[in-house]
Order: C-alpha cells, then sequence, then structure tokens
C-alpha cells in the first residue's frame, strides 16, 4: 500500500535534498520552503516595529487635500486605512483641473479617457485593482469593491466598467473641453515615432501641464491609522496620449502600490513601466523590514531603478543619459512605526503628508 506523504513532508525533505546538494541555506531552508519550515510563523508574527505616537497619511503632491481627508477619515471616524485612503483621492478624483487622474484626466491616443485603480488593506492582506476602465469617475472606489465583495484581485477593461455599473457607479463622459483640445493640439502635432520614450512630443501643449509635455500624473495615497493598521490606494488617467489598452503601475500590486499590515506601506507615481521593472513599491516595504527608514528605502528603490534604466538604456538610449535616468519617479512610504518618507529621481519635489501637526507639503529626498 503507497505512503501517504503530505505536502509539507515533500516540501521539507526537498529542502533538505537541496542543501545535501551543496546549495545555499537560506534559499533551501527559508526562501524555497517557508511553508515546510515556518508553517504558521509569519501569519502571527508580531510587528518589530514600536506603536506610532499617531494616525499619519502621505500622498503626492497633488494631495494636500487628500490626506486631511484621509487622516479624518481614519481618526475621528475610526475608518479602516484602505477606504480613508480611497475616500481620500476621491476629491482628485473629481476635480477636472487634475489632468492626471479621474474626470478631466487627459485622454489616450483616439481621445478616450482610461482610468486605473489598486487599493490595498493591511490588516486582510487583501487587495483590488481596475484598468483601463472608461466611463467611471471613481475607480478607486470600485477597486475597493473588487477587493471587498469579489475573490478577484484584477479587473480590466469592459468587464471592469461593467462591474462599476451593476454596483451602481454612474456613467458619465470624463473628457472635460479643456482635455479634449490639449488632445486635438496633441494629435495636430504628433509624428511617426511617438511611441517609444521620450515619446518625441514637441512643444508645450499647455500651461497646465507643468512643463511636461506628455504628463504621467496619478495619485498615491498611504494611511497608517493610530493602532498601527496600514491601507493604501493609487489611482491615475495614466500616461496622456497612451496606447489604448496600455496601463502603468497603479493598477498593479506591488508596483503602484503595496503594504504589509507588519511592516509598512508604499507607492509611486511617475513613468509606471519603471515602478512594474523594479516591483518598487513592494521593493520599499522589503527594506524597511530590513530595517531602512522609509526615506532610506525609498531611496534604495530609486537606486535599483536608475540601474534598470542604464541597462535598458541599450535599446531604448533617452531611458538614461548624462549619467541618470531620463525620466521621472517618485515613491512614497510610511513605516509601522509612524516613520514617513519620500523620495523623487529628478530633484525634489513637494509631497503630501498629515500628522498630530496637520497638513502640509514637504520636500522629497533625491538621489540627483
Amino acid at each position: 500500500m503507497p505512503s501517504k506523504i503530505s505536502r509539507r513532508n515533500l516540501l521539507r525533505n526537498a529542502a533538505a535534498g537541496l542543501l545535501g546538494a551543496g546549495l545555499p541555506a537560506t534559499l533551501g531552508a527559508t526562501e524555497g520552503c517557508a511553508e515546510a519550515n515556518q508553517p504558521e510563523a509569519n501569519a502571527s508574527k508580531p510587528s518589530a516595529f514600536a506603536a506610532p505616537a499617531g494616525a499619519v497619511a502621505i500622498a503626492s503632491g497633488n494631495g494636500l487635500k487628500t490626506v486631511k481627508t484621509a487622516y479624518d477619515q481614519v481618526v475621528e471616524r475610526k475608518l479602516r486605512p484602505v477606504s480613508a485612503a480611497v475616500k481620500g483621492v476621491a476629491s482628485v478624483e473629481a476635480d477636472p483641473n487634475d489632468m492626471s487622474v479621474g474626470y478631466g484626466g487627459l485622454p489616450n491616443e483616439l481621445g478616450k479617457v482610461q482610468l486605473d485603480a489598486s487599493c490595498m488593506d493591511g490588516p486582510t492582506h487583501n487587495a483590488g485593482s481596475v484598468a483601463s476602465v472608461e466611463d467611471i469617475m471613481h475607480v478607486a472606489q470600485v477597486a475597493e469593491i473588487v477587493m471587498d465583495a469579489t475573490d478577484h484581485i484584477n479587473l480590466v477593461g469592459p468587464g471592469a466598467r461593467q462591474f462599476a455599473i451593476d454596483h451602481g457607479f454612474p456613467v458619465q463622459d470624463l473628457l472635460t473641453d479643456r482635455a479634449r483640445k490639449i488632445w486635438l493640439k496633441w494629435r495636430a502635432n504628433r509624428n511617426g515615432d511617438d511611441r517609444l520614450w521620450p515619446l518625441n512630443d514637441a512643444g508645450l501643449l499647455d500651461p497646465i501641464l507643468q512643463g511636461e509635455p506628455r504628463p504621467y500624473g496619478t495619485i498615491h495615497c498611504s494611511v497608517l491609522a493610530p493602532n498601527g493598521d496600514l491601507g493604501c490606494c493609487t489611482t491615475t488617467s495614466g500616461l496622456a496620449f497612451k496606447i489604448p489598452g496600455r496601463i502603468g503601475d497603479s493598477p498593479l500590486v506591488g508596483a503602484g502600490m503595496y503594504c504589509d499590515n507588519q511592516v509598512g506601506s508604499a507607492g509611486a507615481t511617475g513613468r509606471g513601466e519603471a515602478a512594474i521593472m523594479s516591483g518598487g513599491s513592494w521593493l520599499i516595504v522589503e527594506r524597511m523590514r530590513a530595517g531602512d527608514s522609509a526615506e532610506e528605502a525609498c531611496m534604495y528603490a530609486l537606486r535599483r531603478v536608475a540601474e534598470q534604466a542604464e541597462r535598458a538604456s541599450k535599446w531604448q538610449a533617452a531611458m538614461f543619459k548624462d549619467g541618470k535616468p531620463g525620466f521621472g519617479l517618485t515613491f512614497y512610504a510610511v513605516r509601522k512605526d509612524g516613520d514617513y518618507g519620500c523620495a523623487s529621481m529628478l530633484g525634489s519635489h513637494k509631497f503630501a503628508v498629515c500628522t498630530k501637526d496637520g497638513a502640509r507639503l514637504e520636500a522629497s529626498a533625491t538621489p540627483y
């Protein structure tokens, strides 16, 4: 009669065989077979960080109102951090003057606004996201419903749109007159080689774009509750004039946002492809787990991105020139003990933060 071998014993025996073959003990016993060696430890292991002195909400520079709203929601209304973050970004999603998020966001190359968003709940380690959604303004709220009401994480395109409609979200045209005029101006001046970085856009299309011919935009918000729970959200209309269906890092867990309730939360704005290729938000949380401050972890991730950009310049030369990456990227982070930080790739930028001392803008660190 064949013997019964449990999956756990099989993994344990496999780990022993790997060690016998001369592989490093840390790979065979820890990374390769974590379940075999510590089946329950990770789920119950307490945080190594001190209790926070109070709540913290951090966001990109367009999120001053966002962090105040999120902070008040988590402190006064005792809302869970992820829901506080989602409520916080709603004002930016509804702002027609912010052309990188929600209503008024710049469209894709066909003139259609497509939105992406994701959110993550620290206590349950659950997440939800939607991508390439048309005609729905508050996609961060849709992502939260995906997280809470389904066993899925990602919904995209027409399916995500229908899911939102089924849950009562109104259908509306997201393209404002100003965004449409900017898109028409871009379309009239586009050339035959505008799909490789630096996209070869000539001239500033509108003063509101603040010197960027084709901005990435986005808003991220991470929230730490007074009890140490964490949550985060990222929402965007994506790269202006993108190829239809393109998604960046914003709807991708571990890239555009990530949190671990034992450690901290992080997110990104800027060149989404760089955040994706580096797993930037996940990397920052893991660096904080290893002992980095929030700012140190953001700087570490940017240095990793710069190394990758230098290699990428072998096929797209503009990715890295004059000793630095040729694109912008900003990371934001808050640690479980309340330490927070931000770092931007090309020069210092403002980010928003709210603590017991109020909502304010602060200057980011930068490697260049």
